[in-house]
């Protein structure tokens, strides 16, 4: 009976170890790092937009569609999804109700090829303009890249005497 019971309990620590759960976690991150990154721009003014700290950085609104552009061009070119027509998204004429929904857009359609992502091809490794990278790394990239850019947005929202929404993390 004791034997029985090692064998079942391995089979349970087996089972619960070969799930990997790397892309449900990160896509729980990416939720979060919607929210976060959507507050911030409902948060400043409309008439704020084009704000940039100095002559040689983006303005608020060019580092929100970079931050879109990124995350599809990544996602599309190392997960395999389709990219979508950049054309409605290429200047900084969009309205703020659009460029909120172009990001939120950007987001989702990240987390969906991600949902249809084996974790399996996580490590794969790509050519990429750094030199051969896992996916896993793409991965990272993705959140790194955003998490990168919304930090330079909290300093555009403080410069103009507007606080920051609530961190949003894990």
């Amino acid at each position: 009976m004791k034997n029985l019971l090692f064998i079942l309990i391995g089979l349970f620590m087996n089972s619960v170890q070969s799930q990997d759960i790397t892309i449900p976690t990160f896509l729980e991150k990416w939720d979060n790092s919607k929210t976060y990154l959507v507050a911030m721009a409902e948060a400043m003014p409309y008439e704020k937009f084009n704000f940039k700290p100095t002559e040689k950085q983006m303005g608020f609104q060019d580092q929100l569609l970079h931050i879109k552009s990124n995350m599809e061009w990544l996602s599309s070119t190392y997960f395999g999804g389709q990219r979508p027509d950049k054309t409605k998204d290429s200047n900084s004429k969009l309205t703020k109700e659009e460029t909120i929904q172009s990001l939120i857009d950007g987001f989702d359609r990240v987390s969906t090829i991600l949902k249809n992502t084996p974790s399996s091809a996580l490590s794969e490794k790509v050519e990429f303009f750094a030199g051969k990278k896992t996916k896993l790394q793409i991965l990272n990239l993705l959140q790194d890249h955003v998490t990168h850019h919304r930090g330079q947005l909290v300093v555009y929202l403080n410069l103009n005497n507007i606080e920051p929404p609530k961190y949003v993390g894990w």
